[in-house]
């Protein structure tokens, strides 16, 4: 009989940092759960795969792997690791082997809006603050969403840049929670990098921001990872 992981590991997306997650944290902490969340750099993806590693090590047991965004890349490559149970993808890249979320991103469905990220500095892109809300949070607060905008993460052009080496969704159970009012990863997209995964998939009518605005709903599927 398997043992039902007590742990969950929170793994955030580009432009953002781990504080995103602080009220799925919270309703975790009340179910009983020991939370981690990683702060990683996002400067490339085998650094942000270590940063998750040093949290997964830290572990006195198994645990489910949770990412939002790029972090999907992240827990992809790190996923493989002996405590990872289950992985939860919350509109979430899930590249293939040799695959980057650059190669992801470069061919959009027709018709599918175009996330508003400025042209790269120095090797960083952030988002355009003015569309932040539109784009990434369509459906958070107007102030919070502004406070996100001002206080972006700058995210390194050489974490998209980065190629998986083994997908861990190949080798472990995976749950994947589409967003369908995404507007800057396309719902198409997430349906077909779930499918592509094997992934057991629900829908929520939420933006990209979906663990800000219905962080009940990102538990909720967590929880059915931890149990299944």
């Amino acid at each position: 009989m398997s043992v039902r992981p007590n742990n969950v590991v929170l793994v955030h997306g580009g432009f953002v940092d781990g504080a995103g997650w602080e009220q799925v944290y919270h309703l975790l902490r009340r179910q009983g759960f020991a939370v981690s969340v990683v702060q990683h750099p996002t400067l490339s993806l085998a650094g942000d795969a270590a940063a998750t590693t040093l949290v997964l090590d830290n572990l006195d047991g198994p645990a489910v792997l949770v990412a939002h965004s790029y972090g999907g890349a992240v827990i992809s490559e790190a996923g493989a690791h002996e405590k990872v149970a289950a992985l939860v993808y919350i509109a979430a890249f899930a590249p293939d082997k040799g695959e980057s979320v650059n190669d992801l991103i470069a061919d959009p469905p027709p018709g599918a809006p175009v996330p508003p990220i400025l042209p790269p500095q120095d090797g960083f892109l952030f988002l355009d603050k003015e569309k932040f809300h539109a784009s990434f949070a369509g459906d958070v607060d107007e102030d919070r969403a502004a406070f996100l905008a001002d206080a972006q993460v700058p995210w390194g052009v050489e974490a998209l840049a980065g190629v998986i080496t083994e997908p861990a969704w190949r080798h472990k159970p995976t749950w994947y929670l589409v967003t369908t009012e995404d507007r800057m990863i396309p719902p198409p997209a997430q349906r077909q990098m779930a499918e592509r995964a094997g992934a057991a998939v629900a829908e929520v009518a939420a933006s990209h921001a979906v663990y800000e605005s219905q962080p009940q709903a990102v538990v909720d599927h967590i929880l059915r990872a931890v149990n299944g």
